[in-house]
């Protein structure tokens, strides 16, 4: 085999291993949390542990709260309000949403729910699934959240 050769397969082999390395670094990347993990939510408004990450504090320019929630398995929110609705974003795991008088609604990562302006709901993670969510607040001069009754272990266990 001519040196030439031999080089041009060692270079390729470098290449080769060089790309694995990343594609590795990548995957374990795109898997890891984006948020830090936050202040766990007091007991009084969630069942179970969440976990908040604020991201975007209330100011007079903006008036737009935006943050990051991950609910470990079985854990939600109380039912409670926004008298401004809220958007929430799936980021990451499985769980629920619920607008009082309708059905359980089961959700993904990549999902998007709109909860309307002073309407009762609720949202967590699954029994088995934690979940991760981005929550967006606007119009905060109206106001941020009014928090009501515990959800009932039938509430959150009823199906769709």
């Amino acid at each position: 085999m001519k040196s030439s050769n031999f080089i041009a397969i060692a270079l390729l082999a470098l290449l080769s291993i060089n790309c694995m390395d990343r594609k590795t670094t990548t995957d374990t990347a795109a898997t890891a949390p984006i948020f830090a993990k936050g202040e766990k939510g007091p007991a009084e408004n969630f069942t179970g542990n969440a976990w908040n990450t604020p991201l975007v504090g209330d100011d007079s320019i903006y008036n737009t709260v935006i943050g990051n929630v991950y609910f470990e398995p079985g854990a939600r929110s109380n039912w409670h309000s926004h008298p401004s609705g809220q958007i929430l974003i799936i980021t990451d795991g499985a769980g629920y949403h619920q607008v009082k008088g309708q059905p359980r609604q089961t959700l993904k990562k990549g999902d998007v729910v709109k909860c309307p302006p002073n309407v009762e709901h609720w949202h967590g993670a699954s029994e088995d699934t934690g979940m991760q969510q981005l929550y967006i607040l606007p119009k905060t001069e109206q106001g941020i959240v009014t928090w009501l009754q515990k959800v009932t272990d039938a509430e959150y266990k009823q199906s769709e």
